[in-house]
């Protein structure tokens, strides 16, 4: 897996395939195991977050390995993520994150989402009164602050939207290194993208294959005729095509699964290759906008209101 590694604008690497560490069940013992599996086949770059509850799974799994000689701490990639109730300490947070995962640092630790709640809040679906101004100025020092005092490595965002990202770009001493949001070939994401690329900030994509068993979720992407297709004329499955075109647009994926057969599938994927006529064939596919943008605007953390505003910023 070394070989395959994103450059960040600050020099530090990505591998391009991670592993997500959610789990509504939220069993650490599962999670432990399913961590030690994907490690054997080489993942090398494993996603958490505060509101996961995987923290603490995680840092066991990699500690046991790293004791049993599977791997190195410097060959692995760990990031996590502030939680929007800890917007006014980032460092606190993050010390609390690594006490957690038991380690002395993290190589990448994102803003989760451009929004505050309250300090109290600590379950994923707040309510409407949990939420306060946001102060992103602040927030980001903060996470600067945590750069400067080696609790990670890099610092950057996730759930940003175009206009976040250049809102802030206007204040940001550090530039982020990662914009984590959806994508998939029904959500391409290619405003975002653009302006990304213009500040040099890598797009990690989450749900790849289009977040089946999430409550926004669709099996659309590895269902349609297309990304079918292409599977079957590379001996290969929708799962490889679909992680395959989001490598190919030069973004990371975070791939979720602790059955090993999918999580075998899943790494396959850096096998593939794609034509430029699948490529063109991809682009085809109509975007599931309407069914997305649905849930941004009922789904309580999401700054948007109105679909209008949703299509101005696209997410």
């Amino acid at each position: 897996m070394r070989s395959y590694q994103a450059m960040l604008n600050n020099g530090e690497t990505l591998p391009i395939i991670g592993m997500g560490t959610y789990s509504g069940e939220n069993d650490r013992e599962t999670t432990e195991k399913a961590i030690r599996t994907a490690i054997k086949m080489g993942y090398r770059h494993f996603d958490t977050a505060k509101i996961y509850g995987s923290e603490l799974a995680l840092g066991n799994a990699l500690r046991r390995a790293t004791h049993d000689g599977l791997i190195e701490r410097e060959d692995i990639h760990v990031t996590s993520k502030l939680w929007s109730s800890d917007h006014h300490d980032p460092i606190s947070a993050l010390q609390q994150t690594l006490q957690r995962l038991g380690m002395e640092y993290i190589d990448l630790y994102l803003v989760h989402w451009p929004v505050a709640l309250k300090a109290w809040v600590d379950y994923p679906v707040p309510a409407e009164e949990d939420f306060e101004e946001l102060d992103m100025e602040n927030t980001w020092s903060g996470m600067e602050r945590c750069l400067e005092m080696g609790l990670c490595k890099s610092i950057g965002v996730s759930n940003f939207s175009s206009r976040k990202i250049e809102e802030l770009i206007d204040f940001a001493c550090v530039t982020p290194v990662v914009n984590q949001v959806e994508m998939h070939p029904m959500w391409r994401q290619r405003k975002l993208r653009s302006i990304c690329g213009d500040y040099g900030i890598h797009v990690s994509a989450y749900s790849p294959l289009g977040g089946p068993g999430n409550a926004w979720g669709t099996t659309a992407v590895v269902d349609h005729p297309i990304i079918q297709s292409i599977a079957h004329k590379h001996n290969a499955t929708p799962a490889q095509v679909a992680l395959r075109w989001g490598l190919s647009q030069g973004s990371s994926v975070i791939v979720k699964s602790f059955n090993p057969r999918r999580m075998k599938e899943n790494i396959g994927a850096l096998d593939l290759t794609l034509d430029d006529w699948d490529l063109f064939e991809i682009e085809k596919m109509e975007e599931r906008k309407i069914m997305r943008a649905e849930y941004l605007i009922n789904d309580t953390t999401s700054p948007y209101k109105t679909i209008e505003e949703l299509w101005d910023d696209e997410i």
